[in-house]
C-alpha cells in the first residue's frame, strides 16, 4: 500500500480515540479476562501450540487438549523427534490435523530434527512467518505473547471488532479489507511490548465474548465510546468519553 495513503487512513481514527480505545480495553481485560492457561506462561512452543490448536476449535475443547499434548511433548524436540503419526494421534479429536503435520514440520527444521534440543523460535514476526503452517496472524501472535513484541495480530474476532469500532462496512473477507484492518491493527498498537502484550489478548477477549458474530452486547462493551457501530444512545454527551 502506497505510504501516503496509510497515513491518511490512519489519520481517520483520532489520536484520542487511539488512547481512550486502548485504556478502556485493557482496564475491562484485566477486570474480566478468563482463566486459559496459556495466558500463564510466556514459552514460545507453549504459545504457539495454543495458537495452532485454537484455529477452527472452540477455547473449551482446546482446555482439554492442551496440556495432555504438552505432556506427551514437552518441548518442540520432543516434537520433532516423534514419528508424524504420533503427533497427528496426540492430536485426535481437534480436527483440522494439517496443524498437527506442520507443527513437526516446523519442529523439525526449528531444532535440526531434534538435534538442537535447546534451540526455541524465533521473536520477530518476519522470521515466524518462514516457518511450516505460521501465517501473519499466528507469527503476530508467538511474537506478541511470548517475547512481548510490538506484533499486531488480526483473528476473526479482531477483525469484526476492529470493523465495528473503527472501519464499519469494511468487507473483512476482501483482500483490500484485511489489508485495511491490519493496518488499523497496527495503528492502535500500545507503546510498549508489555502493554501490546495485554492489549492484543484484550482484543481478542473483546470479541469473543462481547463483541460477538452473533450479538453485539454494546450496552456491556468498555469501548462503546468511541465505537462508530454503537448506538448513539450507549455514547457518551458530546466532549466527554465515557
Amino acid at each position: 500500500m502506497d505510504a501516503s495513503l496509510k497515513t491518511r487512513r490512519a489519520a481517520d481514527i483520532s489520536p484520542a480515540d487511539r488512547v481512550e480505545f486502548g485504556r478502556r480495553l485493557r482496564t475491562w481485560y484485566r477486570r474480566n479476562a478468563r482463566d486459559l492457561p496459556w495466558r500463564k506462561t510466556r514459552d514460545a512452543y507453549r504459545i504457539l501450540v495454543s495458537e495452532l490448536m485454537l484455529q477452527q476449535t472452540q477455547v473449551s475443547r482446546v482446555v482439554t487438549y492442551y496440556d495432555e499434548f504438552l505432556t506427551r511433548f514437552p518441548t518442540l524436540a520432543h516434537v520433532a523427534r516423534a514419528k508424524p503419526s504420533r503427533v497427528t494421534e496426540a492430536w485426535d479429536g481437534l480436527g483440522y490435523y494439517a496443524r498437527a503435520r506442520n507443527l513437526h514440520k516446523l519442529a523439525r527444521r526449528v531444532t535440526d530434527n531434534g538435534r538442537a534440543a535447546d534451540r526455541t523460535l524465533p521473536a520477530d514476526v518476519e522470521s515466524l512467518r518462514d516457518l511450516p503452517g505460521i501465517g501473519a496472524y499466528t507469527a503476530g501472535a508467538v511474537s506478541s505473547f511470548a517475547y512481548e513484541r510490538r506484533a499486531a495480530l488480526v483473528d476473526t474476532n479482531v477483525a469484526r471488532v476492529l470493523e465495528r469500532v473503527f472501519a464499519p462496512g469494511t468487507k473483512a473477507k476482501t483482500t483490500a479489507g484485511q489489508r485495511r484492518l491490519w493496518q488499523i491493527a497496527e495503528s492502535i498498537l500500545p507503546r510498549t511490548g508489555r502493554a501490546t502484550w495485554t492489549h492484543n489478548q484484550a482484543l481478542m477477549e473483546l470479541g469473543a465474548l462481547i463483541c460477538t458474530a452473533r450479538v453485539a452486547h454494546c450496552s456491556r462493551c468498555p469501548v462503546r465510546g468511541v465505537c462508530k457501530s454503537a448506538p448513539e444512545t450507549l455514547k457518551p454527551a458530546a466532549g466527554r468519553v465515557s
